[in-house]
């Protein structure tokens, strides 16, 4: 596929998301120390090819992305290889502290199955009505393509918009008088 028909994919009012991710707050389990989730996630080393995130221990990645600013979540890109790239994604909108043995207790947002397509990056086009007020994201990467031990995702990159709030970080508590 194209860049050009990865980019009609994305509706034109649809941005990169990266630069509303909390970087301090990003948590991912289960990763490489070697390989980690910058390697997929953050600007320059997403594009790079010979960069991935690979799990450690066995083929899950559960990742916590949380946002400076309320977002919607449109689509999704996870690119991997045709074998070790990811299979079953479940994304959880606002949900924190998730671990692996409390994720399958949650019905997840949405739930994607990775085609080829999807893993060269054609975008994952999510159910809009459910990710309209997220302040964080968790992806668990459940399984991958070929059923192995590693799993590599080589882009994770999130599309859609910001919602205009204010940001309470921002504000001062007034104190009584």
């Amino acid at each position: 596929m194209s860049a050009a028909e990865s980019a009609t994919a994305i509706q034109r009012n649809q941005v990169d998301l990266l630069d509303f991710i909390d970087w301090s707050g990003v948590e991912c389990l289960n990763q490489s120390s070697s390989h980690s989730l910058s390697n997929a996630l953050k600007q320059g080393y997403r594009e790079d090819e010979g960069l991935n995130l690979e799990s450690d221990a066995d083929e899950q990645l559960l990742i916590y992305i949380p946002f400076t600013q309320v977002i919607k979540l449109h689509s999704v890109v996870v690119m991997g290889s045709e074998e070790e790239g990811p299979k079953t994604v479940k994304l959880f909108a606002n949900r924190e502290h998730m671990g692996f043995s409390n994720v399958s207790d949650f019905p997840p947002s949405d739930t994607a199955v990775l085609s080829s397509d999807n893993l060269k990056g054609k975008p994952v086009v999510l159910k809009y009505v459910k990710f309209q007020n997220v302040r964080s994201l968790t992806i668990f990467i459940e399984d991958n393509q070929s059923g192995s031990e590693i799993t590599k995702v080589q882009k994770i990159a999130l599309y859609g918009s910001t919602v205009e709030t204010t940001d309470m970080k921002g504000l001062k508590k007034i104190e009584d008088h």
